[in-house]
């Protein structure tokens, strides 16, 4: 088959509704804005992946940047690793981080995905590998141990192997008291993960995570700013929980900054910033060097393709922000989602894209 070419790069944006809000330390996200980019090809193959834009403030301008690209596009092949390098020197003097590092890494799973249809294979297969069951975990926000029961309870009763739950929305006797009811209502053999959003110093993180460590947590998240990367190493170096990071790093060079000063004792890239499924691909083999377990950070459909060929996989974080607008949405078996294809299984339901468009 002739090589894809790309005929032109289309934006939209949705609000979706979540099964859940998210309430963090830091706010509360009630619906899911997303920017869905498609990768139209001369062959009549498109590829497709969606944006988490946190916040519908910014979907204007992500728009306006993916409109930007489009004729620098144009006409190229769909080769992501060339592609890559093209926009990497393109914007050499402003670098690739924040929103504009957010589309150059979402088009990156679009090509992707347009050269896993054009195979009619699984990306994962591209990548060497097969679809495999990853055990996944269900991703809360803060929690009410005493309103949400009955909801963490159905948690465990779909079979999911672990729970994440968000700290920091209080003291630590706040912190305390939730960690110990929910250990109670999700039982010991279920994995427990806690995340506090970057919302410590590293002093305070070592005096709370010392004190939790009674409850057998799978890892502590983010304790302190993402980019304090010694903070992080001394919290790791004191804290008797492993400590987990890695969503908010750029590009696989963060990633190995933060595994040069031994940041972290197991890491979860994001595809939506480490630069896509080729930017993943790279930091995976400075993982397998360390011995370092990987996860996933959002991003179901695509992380299930990139986790399968991952040789130190962990686990698959299952926050579901696109199943409201795709045609067959991930679903967990058995405790695991398993990668689906052709290309990363991404169809969008046109009739809700169109429900929940914006302008």
């Amino acid at each position: 088959m002739e090589p894809l070419a790309i005929v032109d790069v289309r934006a939209r944006s949705v609000i979706a509704p979540l099964r859940r809000p998210i309430r963090t330390a830091s706010g509360s996200i009630d619906a899911s804005p997303l920017l869905l980019l498609d990768v139209l090809t001369e062959q009549g193959i498109t590829g497709s992946a969606y944006l988490f834009a946190y916040s519908p403030i910014v979907l204007p301008s992500l728009r306006s940047l993916v409109g930007g690209l489009a004729p620098l596009l144009r006409g190229q092949r769909v080769v992501p690793l060339a592609r890559q390098q093209q926009l990497e020197r393109q914007f050499r003097l402003l670098g690739l981080q924040g929103l504009l590092g957010m589309v150059v890494s979402t088009l990156d799973m679009a090509l992707w995905d347009a050269l896993g249809k054009a195979a009619g294979q699984p990306v994962a297969r591209l990548l060497g590998g097969e679809p495999q069951p990853v055990r996944a975990y269900d991703s809360w926000g803060l929690v009410d141990p005493v309103l949400d029961a009955a909801a963490l309870e159905h948690s465990v009763q779909q079979g999911f192997r672990g729970i994440k739950i968000k700290l920091g929305g209080g003291d630590l006797a706040h912190d305390l008291a939730t960690v110990r009811e929910v250990r109670r209502i999700v039982g010991d053999a279920v994995a427990l993960m806690v995340d506090y959003n970057q919302s410590l110093d590293p002093g305070e993180a070592i005096r709370r995570i010392r004190a939790l460590e009674p409850f057998a947590l799978e890892w502590v998240e983010e304790p302190v700013a993402a980019e304090d990367l010694q903070g992080h190493a001394q919290v790791r170096a004191r804290s008797p929980i492993p400590i987990q990071t890695g969503e908010n790093w750029w590009f696989p060079r963060d990633a190995e900054r933060a595994l040069s000063v031994h940041a972290c004792d197991r890491m979860m890239p994001d595809l939506m910033k480490i630069g896509g499924i080729t930017g993943w691909l790279s930091v995976i083999g400075l993982a397998r060097a360390a011995s370092m377990p990987v996860s996933s950070h959002l991003f179901i459909e695509a992380s299930a393709h990139v986790l399968a060929v991952t040789p130190t996989c962990d686990w698959l974080e299952f926050m579901d922000f696109g199943s409201p607008v795709l045609e067959a949405p991930c679903s967990l078996e058995q405790g695991c989602v398993t990668a689906r294809g052709p290309g990363l299984g991404i169809a969008w339901n046109e009739a809700a894209v169109e429900r929940y468009l914006v302008d």
